[in-house]
């Protein structure tokens, strides 16, 4: 797995804990694969993750905020139709 394009500290990406921490996978399902490969991928608090109702998976607004900011970082080097090959849509 690459390391994470959005963050460089094993800490949680929303609050900056280093406790109890999840790996999310930004762009999950049959994309899980290339998220581990091109690093589309960040730690998060247990709680941010899953079974809250302000986690990213129960919270859609969250979920395509970070997706929308992974985006963004990849296309500092590459293009969106780069993007778009990978993930299969646009989230900007």
């Amino acid at each position: 797995m690459k390391k994470s394009i959005l963050q460089d500290k094993k800490e949680c990406y929303i609050t900056g804990s280093t406790s109890n921490l999840h790996l999310h996978h930004i762009y999950p399902g049959a994309n899980r694969k290339i998220s581990d490969r091109e690093g589309f991928w960040v730690w998060l608090r247990a709680d941010w993750h899953v079974g809250q109702m302000y986690s990213v998976h129960e919270n859609a607004d969250l979920m395509i905020r970070i997706k929308q900011e992974c985006q963004k970082k990849y296309e500092e080097e590459h293009s969106r139709e780069e993007f778009i090959r990978l993930i299969g849509r646009n989230y900007l």
